[in-house]
């Protein structure tokens, strides 16, 4: 049958089978579940090794009571569920730096490859280095094809640093080849800017509508306005108190 198994793996379920009395059915389903099991294991583990995260984060490790006001838990534990996903529908993240975003994308991400969809986690800097650099040596038709077979491609940080728009001149262009080859599948956009500074941020306003309203068509969109929580951690450190979790 081509089951990969090891002795040690086949003399546990025989010892079961004879120990519980099992059924030729019952041991050949025992034998098969158990490589099911490992198999599943496997893919799952191969699944976050292609993702990328930056951090394995999870929502069962958030600090759900800072900026509770703010965050709407049930409807990220309901994100979390993957149905955007599987609706093929983008997701628009908004807020400034420090309420928590890329924790809660990533253990958004990580829930995706529990439940067995493809993803990629970037950073917008990162995502735009690595375009810039294939439209240099002219395999950015390659990239791109790479970039599209992801169920959820996560940009992370966008407009956090204006160096990598500097230091890629084309971004908006290349931004909206990215989101444009990804079709029908979920791209989460994760930003500290408002959509009507997009333009001044990629330095090409009618390039920058285009692409935003390529990503926000159909989408979910998240506003925060909330509390740093490094900003609370750090002031909890200089006071000499451990921020409560």
């Amino acid at each position: 049958m081509r089951i990969p198994l090891r002795p040690e793996q086949l003399d546990a379920v025989l010892g079961r089978a004879e120990s519980e009395g099992m059924s030729h059915l019952e041991f050949l389903r025992a034998l098969i579940n158990e490589q099911a099991n490992a198999r599943r294991e496997r893919s799952l583990a191969q699944r976050i090794r292609a993702a990328g995260f930056a951090q394995n984060k999870t929502l069962a490790d958030f600090d759900w009571q800072f900026n509770a006001e703010v965050i709407d838990r049930v409807r990220i534990e309901t994100l979390a569920g993957g149905e955007f996903i599987g609706r093929r529908q983008n997701l628009v993240w908004v807020g400034q730096s420090g309420v928590g975003k890329s924790h809660l994308i990533q253990a958004i991400g990580l829930r995706a490859c529990v439940l067995g969809y493809r993803v990629r986690y970037e950073t917008s800097a990162s995502v735009l280095q690595d375009l810039t650099a294939a439209l240099a040596d002219q395999t950015l038709p390659r990239l791109l094809r790479y970039y599209a077979k992801f169920d959820l491609v996560v940009l992370d940080e966008f407009g956090f640093d204006r160096v990598e728009r500097l230091e890629s001149p084309q971004a908006a262009s290349l931004l909206y080849k990215l989101i444009n080859v990804r079709g029908e599948r979920s791209t989460a956009l994760v930003t500290n800017i408002d959509f009507e500074k997009w333009g001044e941020y990629l330095g090409d306003p009618p390039l920058a509508m285009a692409f935003l309203d390529r990503i926000v068509d159909g989408a979910t969109i998240l506003k925060i306005n909330g509390k740093s929580y490094r900003a609370h951690r750090a002031e909890q450190a200089s006071a000499g108190k451990r921020p409560k979790k």
